[in-house]
């Protein structure tokens, strides 16, 4: 990340520092949950990574790939495909 720059990260990071913003989110531990507060917090940075993360849940899910690598040619074949059969694209 570069300075000033707002970092939207998930749980896995929670605890390492970022040079910009730190949008990351909270994560419960063994005897200490959420709050409330904490959990509303997690769900706007969600909204935030939700159109990024798509692509990869779609890759895993339709494709079947445990391991997101060099799917994003798939994906993008089966997004074509989908936007034609809509006629969003020739």
């Amino acid at each position: 990340s570069k300075k000033g720059e707002v970092v939207y990260r998930d749980k896995g990071y929670f605890e390492v520092a970022a040079k910009g913003f730190a949008a990351t989110m909270q994560r419960a531990v063994r005897g200490k949950p959420l709050n409330i507060r904490q959990i509303m917090r997690n769900d706007r940075i969600s909204v935030q990574r939700m159109p990024c993360e798509r692509v990869y849940a779609v890759t895993k899910g339709v494709f079947k790939a445990g391991k997101v690598m060099v799917t994003a040619f798939c994906f993008n074949l089966h997004q074509m495909r989908t936007l034609k059969r809509k006629k969003v694209v020739d």
